[in-house]
């Protein structure tokens, strides 16, 4: 049987024994050797299939090693951890949990505490750690944490998060213009797609935790519970705060839309006592196009009811409408509304968020102190992050302030 590809001989070899495989190679080279008519082109595509073929085989008996236990009899498979794959394993959240608690790993668990270690410490140089047990926190665990942070609410849940390494330089693409009408024959000019880029700087972050010393005989589950509360109230809230009034690298913190942005007359509209109905309007007027499909507004709580609430159109209709029956705060001029309760009262901003964004560069790392609080019979949980906050495209943002 001829081949015209090695796809098509790779899916007809592909449920032969490895045996089989080796018997069939021989049997090619047999005949390349012995007869000088041979189709060598046709028997070098079922060679190289043959060879993928056995290569599959290979790595399939690879991910099944197994490990025999000489009490039990039994054999069990020994989990393959790689680079991709062992932060997000079941075996390796276990292990990170109950070596918090200081308890005892099963061999398993220690097969994917001892491969995660090997990683942590090519990570442990763009942190701050002093101690060999730094691990970095289970990927089940930071994606509970990150989602408790958008349940907050505010503009943290609508800014783009980013996983990318610190001091890399990171392209995001604008909008565009539309299409244009072609005349047959007639040159198309061509648009050149409208690139900002942004570099989050390598900020740390930091949370201490202090619990007692009973806490070694606390469920895995209800650890973890406790441990996604506090750091999604704490360590993501400063990531909540420095969204909005972040001053920058340069003090030491992440980058927020009110200092990220310069405001002028063509981005900021002023009020003197209370905005009225035609400030509105003005701002949707000046967000640039392309920004407005996904505009929303964002203010605080006491801005929202105190000052938009009672706002009325030209007609005496109220331009703010409020949505109890969705998951939405309500609208304005057709726009939803945020509530963000780090902006200062009176503020008013509109944008489109995706153009906010904040990075978690190495995930979070922890560490643990039995020694540091010997004395109150506490042990302390140091929490530790590389992150930062930036504004990727200025021109998405407008503002309403009062004297500006």
């Amino acid at each position: 049987m001829r081949f015209k590809t090695v796809q098509e001989a790779f899916n007809f070899y592909r449920h032969f024994s490895v045996e089989d495989i080796e018997k069939r190679a021989a049997a090619i080279i047999d005949e390349v050797n012995s007869n000088p008519e041979a189709n060598i082109e046709a028997l070098n595509i079922e060679l190289e299939a043959l060879e993928q073929v056995k290569q599959n085989w290979e790595d399939k008996t690879a991910e099944k090693r197994s490990q025999f236990n000489p009490i039990t009899g039994m054999n069990f498979e020994q989990p393959r951890f790689t680079n991709d794959n062992v932060f997000a394993s079941a075996e390796y959240r276990s292990a990170f949990f109950k070596t918090l608690l200081g308890q005892k790993l099963m061999d398993q668990e220690q097969l994917a505490w001892n491969r995660a270690m090997e990683l942590a410490e090519k990570r442990a140089n763009q942190f701050n750690v002093v101690s060999d047990s730094a691990a970095v926190i289970p990927t089940q665990t930071l994606n509970e944490i990150v989602s408790k942070a958008r349940d907050m609410g505010g503009i943290i849940a609508e800014a783009r998060q980013f996983n990318v390494p610190a001091s890399l330089k990171v392209p995001i693409a604008t909008p565009i213009g539309r299409a244009s009408r072609h005349q047959e024959g007639q040159p198309v000019e061509t648009q050149k797609v409208g690139l900002a880029s942004v570099t989050f700087a390598p900020l740390e972050l930091i949370k201490v935790l202090s619990m007692s010393a009973a806490v070694r005989h606390t469920a895995i589950d209800a650890f973890e519970k406790y441990l996604v509360e506090e750091l999604a109230t704490c360590a993501l809230e400063q990531i909540a705060y420095e969204l909005v009034n972040g001053q920058g690298s340069e003090e030491g913190e992440g980058l927020g839309v009110l200092a990220g942005v310069t405001w002028t007359t063509d981005n900021s509209v002023s009020y003197e006592d209370a905005p009225a109905y035609t400030d509105f309007a003005k701002m949707m007027g000046l967000l640039k196009r392309g920004y407005g499909r996904n505009a929303k507004w964002a203010m605080n709580n006491s801005t929202l009811y105190n000052t938009v609430y009672s706002l009325t159109d030209q007609n005496g209709r109220p331009i703010f409408v409020p949505d109890p029956r969705n998951d939405e705060v309500g609208r304005i001029l057709g726009r939803e509304v945020i509530v963000d309760d780090y902006l200062e009262d009176g503020v008013v901003l509109l944008g489109d968020w995706k153009y906010m964004g904040w990075n978690l560069a190495n995930g979070i790392m922890i560490e643990v102190s039995r020694e540091s609080s010997f004395k109150s019979g506490l042990i302390d949980f140091r929490a530790l992050a590389i992150a930062d906050t930036q504004v990727l495209v200025p021109e998405a943002f407008v503002q309403l302030a009062e004297g500006v």
